[in-house]
């Protein structure tokens, strides 16, 4: 078999590769030399340069297996590699810790001025007094966010003796007892915490999670940490913050723009910290990565489970013909149960119920574990790693299977479990249709497509009314609308598909109408 690497690689991935198999390095390739050659290849490795689009996947005839030596896989198109039947693996650990050591050298290095200080020694200058520190002994760390980089931040503030806050509401007491840190509300963070560090995707509600009024809320003399992604602080406030003081300094290593622009008012200031991106760039990190990926190149050439999967694990053809059509709608119902949840998740039923029940179907399990876990965490969740990141948040699940299926040839049921009670989804295929059919007991008929409004509400005239008064003042188009039936007397459920993402503060706005009982919007473009 032929592998080909593209991009730079480490010599040590490309050399384990090259025991097992013929091995061609060719970096730099243009989209046409790419097209051109990859027919002959049974396996690809690329970093991020190299696009692997559906062109590229569509001419490659032997392709089995894409490596991507490193985390994101914005630069291969997975899903058309999913319909070809090609293995898109990645090395979701390799770059872990290179990401938390740099976080906290961050924070040391801004606590202790070490790059001003430094360029002043080197201007020849000698200004002891001008660059006197802080401790993070007795301090306050707030963390939001516990996926790997997260918690692994957090043990070693605990290790310098740090008092540890942190906010994930998908984390429970259990798990952040076992770190040695206290769950705590974003409000409580920004009041108490004397540095603040941020380990979370980029989406439409993390998007300016830290703007100016969030600022406003921070202790004086706070110290901000952005490693996780560019857009999650307004820069332009961030940089007003620092300015008057509200921010006693800030470290950046992740920017809205990059290569920052040179305009950017943040590198005028003299009291932050900024790198370029390097977060994951460490020697030991780039090793990691490239022998990740060569290990899951071997496995999936000799047909062996591969481990790091990010389209899906192996599963036998006549199970996947049967399955295959449900993947998309599970992972739709595990997204709308963990955005109904209203507090930390301890356990998770999925129900199985029609001829469904006569098959594996552990698979579509892992796809509702996917679909929950998908938009609460930085890391990217796949097929093979979704069972145990649910575990290392102590969070049970449970499958359950009944042939009788009532009203429908096969039906889906997720039942999540909270400290405060539980909710549940249910969901079918309509022919090749994808359908939710019940929230919280509410019968709906709901196409779960980019993105839906969940909005419960007393059942009387002009309540419907005044939500789409308002979304069509704030520019939000409707382009479907579904109101449930219930049992329970007065009430009713009103689900709207929408074209736009709606700002926290319009959400807001929905949920204070008198009658609405609550608007969560749920984006099925974060799984």
């Amino acid at each position: 078999m032929k592998v080909l690497v593209c991009d730079g690689v480490s010599e040590q991935g490309v050399a384990m590769l090259s025991k097992e198999f013929a091995v061609e390095v060719k970096k730099k390739l243009s989209p046409e030399e790419l097209l051109a050659i990859i027919p002959a290849y049974d396996a690809l490795v690329v970093r991020s340069e190299t696009k692997v689009t559906k062109a590229v996947l569509q001419a490659a005839e032997r392709l089995k297996v894409i490596g991507r030596a490193g985390v994101g896989v914005d630069n291969i198109d997975v899903e058309a590699a999913t319909q070809k039947g090609v293995i898109v693996l990645n090395a979701p650990e390799g770059n872990t810790i290179a990401a938390t050591e740099h976080t906290v050298a961050m924070m040391l290095s801004l606590a202790r001025n070490i790059p001003a200080a430094h360029a002043s020694m080197k201007n020849r200058e000698w200004q002891r007094s001008k660059y006197v520190g802080v401790e993070m002994r007795g301090k306050t760390l707030g963390v939001v966010g516990l996926g790997r980089i997260g918690s692994g931040v957090a043990k070693r503030a605990v290790a310098l003796e740090m008092k540890v806050i942190a906010y994930d509401p998908y984390i429970n007491a259990e798990h952040a007892k076992n770190l040695g840190i206290e769950l705590a509300s974003v409000d409580d963070i920004l009041a108490q915490a004397d540095f603040i560090t941020f380990h979370m995707p980029l989406t439409a509600q993390t998007k300016y999670l830290v703007n100016k009024e969030a600022l406003a809320k921070m202790k004086p003399g706070v110290r901000l940490i952005n490693c996780a992604r560019g857009g999650i602080i307004d820069e332009l406030a961030l940089a007003e913050a620092l300015q008057n003081g509200a921010v006693a300094g800030a470290a950046i290593d992740v920017f809205e723009q990059e290569p920052v622009d040179p305009g950017s008012p943040l590198l005028g200031l003299d009291n932050i910290v900024l790198t370029p991106h390097l977060g994951a760039s460490t020697a030991e990190a780039q090793v990691g990565v490239a022998v990740d990926v060569a290990y899951g190149i071997i496995a999936a050439l000799r047909g062996e489970p591969v481990t790091t999967a990010v389209n899906m694990a192996p599963v036998a053809p006549h199970v996947l013909k049967l399955i295959k059509p449900y993947f998309n709608l599970a992972e739709r119902m595990g997204c709308t149960a963990v955005n109904l949840a209203d507090g930390p998740i301890t356990g998770i039923d999925v129900e199985y119920h029609g001829d469904i029940t006569e098959v594996d179907t552990k698979m579509l399990t892992t796809a509702v574990l996917k679909g929950l876990l998908n938009p609460i965490l930085q890391e990217a969740v796949n097929y093979v790693n979704a069972p145990g990141l649910a575990k290392a948040r102590n969070i049970r699940v449970k499958e359950v299977k009944n042939k009788e299926a009532a009203n429908f040839a096969n039906l889906l049921t997720v039942k999540v479990t909270t400290a405060q009670g539980g909710h549940l989804v249910q969901g079918t295929l309509f022919g090749e249709e994808e359908r939710i059919v019940n929230i919280d007991g509410h019968r709906v008929d709901v196409d779960p497509r980019a993105r839906i409004v969940i909005c419960p509400h007393i059942n009387r005239p002009g309540v419907i009314g005044t939500v789409g008064t308002l979304l069509g003042e704030a520019g939000i188009n409707i382009s479907g609308m579904q109101v449930g039936k219930t049992d329970v007397s007065g009430t009713n459920i009103m689900v709207l598909t929408v074209d736009n993402d709606i700002p926290a503060a319009v959400l807001e706005k929905v949920t204070a109408i008198d009658g609405i009982f609550g608007a969560k919007l749920i984006n099925f473009n974060t799984i």
